[in-house]
């Protein structure tokens, strides 16, 4: 019998990650994170080459039609969010595991799928685990989070 992790034992930090794709799979977590930037751009080319052409009236219509063109391009498609974990660089991945093991550090467990097993068994750190991540998700990674159930 494998020892289970304790305060003293290293938490591993794959454990977490399994775990957050878990609930963030169990939920149908999606996210997309949005270009703004290059929208933005797309607008004002459009509405300067527009006022270019057709003088005022030009760079009203390049406007109306860069800015709707921005917006299409903003939209982003979405990603499942376990997928966006396990993209992550090592450095973020560890911020993520700090948040995290703070919400899960007074349970014991010998491997990943014991830890989902106790987490799935209780919806409060299910929730506080799921707050945690939308939370990581929209701030960190300005993303919109999408939930498809």
């Amino acid at each position: 019998m494998l020892p289970s992790r304790s305060a003293a034992m290293p938490v591993a930090l794959e454990d977490i990650m399994r775990l957050l794709c878990s609930i963030s799979e169990e939920r149908k977590m999606k996210a997309a994170v949005r270009h703004s930037g290059r929208g933005a751009l797309v607008t004002g080319a459009v509405a300067f080459v527009g006022g270019l052409v057709g003088g005022p009236p030009g760079l009203a219509v390049g406007g109306t039609v860069g800015g709707l063109l921005g917006a299409w391009m903003t939209s982003g498609q979405f990603k499942p969010v376990p997928q966006i974990i396990m993209e992550l660089p090592p450095a973020e991945q560890q911020k993520l595991f700090n948040e995290a093991t703070a919400i899960v550090r007074h349970l014991e467990w010998t491997d990943a799928v014991q830890l989902t097993m106790l987490v799935m068994g209780s919806e409060a750190l299910q929730q506080q685990l799921l707050a945690m991540l939308t939370n990581y998700v929209t701030k960190e990674l300005r993303a919109e989070v999408q939930y498809d159930d």
